[in-house]
């Protein structure tokens, strides 16, 4: 047997590249459960090669019936078959690992359907609960790219597979539960740690930059179509790559040199990005909602000379740049770079992209910056951020094993490319992971939005709770009918916008919570583990803290530390500050995280007025408030800020865009919902029209300097 496993390891080497890490950890003894993910039919095939012949595989002894091929695989001296109809069964591997045995089980109890880990069936943490087994996960890395695997995207006949298995582990123990609860955490638990496996196997052997990473996915399919944007301009993999080594060919500034990026949602923006990074610069991607005093200040605190913009998009959008061209800033359009480039010298590109590979700026480092972002500055003045490559690829690596996105989802992206999310999640993660974007230039097209995500077959989406409440109210039933991921993040998600999406389209809304200098995204709400009310769990890689503070019984400032956390901030004060914390991250919220690991945003630090001595959240008492008063219209808005108060320390102003409301009708919501007398607003403001950001966010300072 262990010549014919020698010869087995031969042709899984020669054929599928094969490599095996940690095998060191398959000579644990029993009782132990050997867990890999299933992606294809031959994953039995890479896990045997490698076992010793007391290892026994579980199988079906039902499945086994179908063809004699099936028998012969599945009923043998090294399988473990089981009715998997009857209540006996998990009796009987239980036993069979009390004794000293060891199984390698398929716990996800299917073929992956997604390419993605599915759900594990909470067998496996009765069985774990019983037994007190240890565990190995094993991750099957690229096994859905084997012929007949049964999830919707590309597959060759020969793929690289290579077969990761995690050191022994140990369950934890959950004595003060109830058997039912004990198996869902041990369920839970051990999904976690499959997923953790995938996150490390990832990071370490997936391309280092993000250049490198998305030439990695045009090389599999240099024709597949990866952008559109407004004008119906269709972009693939082979056109962005040598698009961008044009471009890169005109750029000639100072060395690391960092250039501002003043751009729409458009194809060009990832071109440009794209061009930046294969001439070795630095992309500064500014907001252009934030006006040209804002800018300026960005411009000042990046030390920008340059920037990339379009004349057309100045024009629609009406930009004053005479500040900037004051300032000495030298503004370089596309318009005239594009006129620059003959038809020759894009033939030529052509030849050379179909002749030879194309390969990334190799000077380019994982630690090196990707690109410099600026905070939204609701609260005060803008910070530039500084995210590395490794940053950001961790991040899209979290979000991509958390996840079950597949190769024939499409990405819907109106959040602007200057707001963290719209540019890691919206454009980046798509590239890097090879799906279809439609870039759609504004957010603020209600009626519009809905329209293109049905037009464009759209499954993944997302928006802030302004917009989406937005698009919902203007939306045709049907418009999202395709669907599938609805993420929101930004700002506080509304039940009533929840609810609206629930019962007029059929779609859970997912509330994430990410922050720019995290890359940006910390938790988010799943499929596979939902609880409204939450921002969902963090994702793998991620550790968290929490300060207590005084006047919050129930949570703490939350501290965070992972791999996608930044560089660092240009602002010198405040990189200070950041550098100080040895790699952790303040993140200035005031958070819950509850016995499953869901974490509760209570508000941010800033939005907590101290009232008599309680600590009052400004947000919770905003989200209680939401949807309170439909008697005044769909155009309804309120926001709180607090004040200095002389007899209470801190007191609380209700600004709305409507004067028919009063402090009395606010009192009545508050107290239904639970709050105190503190809770109430000591006044009411009125103004035309409550001040938002770029990203559809709140702008608490403009709001705050209105009211003064």
């Amino acid at each position: 047997m262990r010549f014919l496993k020698r010869i087995i390891r031969f042709f899984l080497k020669a054929l599928y590249g094969c490599e095996v890490y940690n095998t060191a950890a398959l000579q644990a003894p029993g009782p132990i459960m050997l867990i890999p993910n299933h992606l294809s039919w031959f994953d039995w095939l890479f896990i045997a090669a490698y076992l010793d012949e007391d290892w026994k595989f579980v199988t079906s002894s039902t499945a086994a019936q179908m063809t004699f091929l099936h028998r012969y695989i599945m009923i043998n001296r090294y399988t473990f078959p089981i009715d998997v109809t009857s209540p006996y069964s998990l009796k009987h591997i239980a036993e069979f690992l009390k004794s000293g045995g060891r199984l390698v089980i398929f716990a996800e109890g299917r073929l992956s359907r997604t390419g993605s880990l599915m759900k594990i069936f909470d067998g496996s943490g009765l069985l774990l609960s019983e037994t007190g087994a240890s565990v190995i996960t094993a991750y099957l890395r690229g096994a859905q790219r084997l012929p007949f695997s049964p999830h919707p995207g590309w597959r060759q006949w020969f793929p690289k597979v290579t077969v990761h298995f995690s050191p022994k582990l140990t369950p934890p123990q959950f004595a003060s539960h109830n058997k039912a609860q004990e198996r869902e955490r041990l369920t839970q638990w051990l999904r976690a740690e499959l997923i953790k496996l995938q996150f490390t196997t990832e990071q370490q052997l997936s391309p280092e930059t993000l250049p490198a990473a998305i030439l990695y996915a045009a090389r599999i399919q240099p024709q597949k179509i990866v952008l559109q944007d407004i004008t119906d301009h269709k972009i693939n993999y082979r056109r962005l790559i040598i698009g961008a080594n044009l471009l890169a060919r005109r750029w000639n500034f100072s060395h690391q040199e960092r250039i501002g990026m003043l751009l729409p949602n458009t194809n060009a923006f990832p071109l440009v990005l794209l061009s930046l990074w294969q001439a070795g610069y630095i992309p500064t991607i500014l907001n252009y909602s934030s006006g040209a005093a804002v800018i300026l200040n960005c411009t000042q605190l990046a030390n920008l000379r340059h920037i990339i913009t379009a004349r057309a998009f100045i024009e629609k959008a009406k930009l004053n740049l005479e500040l900037l061209q004051n300032a000495g800033i030298n503004f370089i359009y596309l318009e005239d770079i594009r006129a620059d480039i003959s038809h020759a010298e894009r033939f030529g590109a052509l030849l050379v992209n179909i002749l030879r590979s194309p390969v990334p700026n190799r000077d380019i480092t994982p630690s090196d910056t990707a690109v410099i972002l600026f905070t939204s500055g609701s609260e005060g003045i803008p910070k530039g951020v500084e995210l590395s490559h490794a940053n950001i690829l961790a991040n899209i690596r979290q979000m991509l094993v958390s996840t079950d996105i597949m190769d024939n989802d499409r990405v819907f992206n109106a959040l602007p490319l200057f707001h963290s999310f719209g540019l890691s999640v919206g454009l980046l993660l798509p590239l890097v992971r090879g799906l279809f974007t439609y870039l759609y230039p504004s957010p603020l097209h209600y009626r519009l939005v809905p329209t293109m995500v049905y037009a464009h077959d759209c499954t993944i989406m997302f928006g802030t709770n302004t917009f989406l409440q937005g698009y919902g109210q203007k939306a045709h039933p049907y418009d999202f009918r395709q669907v599938r991921y609805l993420f929101a993040g930004a700002e506080k998600l509304q039940e009533t916008t929840f609810n609206l999406y629930a019962h007029k389209f059929g779609v859970s809304i997912l509330e994430g919570y990410g922050i720019t200098e995290c890359s940006p995204v910390l938790s988010a709400n799943l499929p596979m583990n939902l609880r409204f009310g939450t921002v969902g769990q963090f994702f793998p890689g991620i550790e968290a803290r929490l300060e207590s503070i005084a006047g919050v019984a129930d949570g703490g400032r939350l501290f965070v530390r992972g791999p996608n956390i930044m560089k660092g901030y240009l602002n010198q004060e405040a990189d200070r500050t950041f550098q100080s914390l040895n790699g952790w991250y303040d993140t200035g919220d005031i958070v819950q995280i509850d016995a499953d690991g869901f974490v509760h945003i209570l508000g941010r630090l800033k939005r907590f007025a101290k009232i008599s001595g309680e600590m009052v959240s400004l947000t919770a008492i905003e989200d209680a408030l939401a949807g309170a008063f439909p008697q005044y219209g769909l155009r309804f808005q309120i926001a709180l800020i607090s004040v200095a108060d002389q007899q209470k320390g801190e007191a609380l102003i209700a600004v709305t865009n409507d004067a028919r409301l009063t402090v009395n009708e606010i009192r009545t919501v508050i107290k239904s919902k639970g709050f105190s007398n503190l809770c109430v607003p000591r006044e009411i403001r009125n103004v035309r029209e409550i001040p938002k950001l770029g990203s559809g966010k709140i702008n608490y300072r403009e709001l705050t300097a209105l009211l003064s």
